[in-house]
């Protein structure tokens, strides 16, 4: 079975591992973790066998295996070459808090969906306030499960996990981004109309999630006043995790590779719109 770069793994196309990122040029590098233990005991490759590897910033190799120990395995980098499976738009997601399994699921989708950065926080019925304590074992293992879920999507490059913020620190975090959108049930708008009069060309994207119990009026009414753009994801109620993965999906779609982008239709040119935040609401 041929690997997508190449390399022939008999059984185990798709493995690729995980090499901490080096300044400059590199020939050699070494495999460390958990990953050791996979590659002798398991998959049971030898010296001279090829395999595929990833830095976590975007970059692939191809390489050769020159000595297993039991500690670390040396390679020796043939290759170098972007990953070709990160999208063009950066996307941020704040969600709110929900229950601590739905949060574990949406890490892995969103790693596989494409996400840059997923940051939790906190909103107002948010039924899961975890303590300072609880919140950094969680994030240990949202990392752990980004991590894992990046290798098996082909991902180059690590989904950021923010630290757990309020809903006010969420807002400003928001600011640089060129769209800032809040989906909300409440919302009559769907995602093109609430978004044709904005620029068709977005390179860094803020979606904001509610809870399971959806958003406050003031909340909504807080993050238009920060600029953000609100819509639905239709008329039928969605669950909250339900919800985060459709709205990314959205935004790959129309901004990113998993579709043809439909705001930039024909006929409308970047004159006829209107600056980020001078649309309608």
């Amino acid at each position: 079975m041929i690997h997508k770069l190449g390399i022939e793994i008999p059984g185990h196309a798709m493995c690729r591992f995980h090499i901490e990122p080096s300044e400059g040029k590199i020939t050699t590098a070494f495999i460390k973790g958990p990953d050791v233990k996979h590659i002798r005991n398991v998959l049971r490759l030898k010296p001279g066998d090829k395999i595929g590897l990833f830095d976590g910033t975007g970059l692939e190799y191809e390489a050769v295996i020159v000595k297993i120990s039991s500690v670390t395995i040396e390679v020796s980098i043939s290759h170098c070459f972007p990953t070709e499976a990160e999208s063009p738009v950066q996307i941020i997601v704040a969600q709110a808090f929900l229950k601590e399994k739905k949060m574990d699921r949406l890490v892995r989708q969103l790693v596989e969906l494409g996400i840059n950065q997923w940051i939790p926080f906190f909103a107002e019925r948010s039924v899961s306030r975890p303590d300072q304590k609880r919140i950094s074992v969680r994030i240990k293992r949202w990392e752990k499960i980004a991590a894992e879920a990046l290798k098996q999507c082909r991902r180059g490059s690590f989904m950021e996990i923010g630290r757990a913020v309020s809903f006010k620190e969420v807002l400003n975090l928001g600011k640089p981004c060129g769209l800032k959108i809040a989906f909300w049930e409440n919302e009559t708008q769907p995602v093109d109309s609430a978004l044709l009069p904005y620029p068709v060309h977005c390179d860094k994207i803020f979606i904001m999630m509610g809870p399971e119990g959806g958003f406050t009026i003031e909340e909504i009414k807080m993050a238009r006043a920060c600029g953000f753009v609100t819509a639905t994801l239709g008329p039928r109620i969605l669950r909250a995790e339900t919800a985060t993965i459709a709205a990314c999906s959205l935004m790959q779609y129309l901004f990113g590779d998993m579709g043809k982008n439909i705001l930039t239709k024909k006929g409308v040119s970047n004159s006829k719109l209107v600056p980020f935040g001078g649309g309608p609401r």
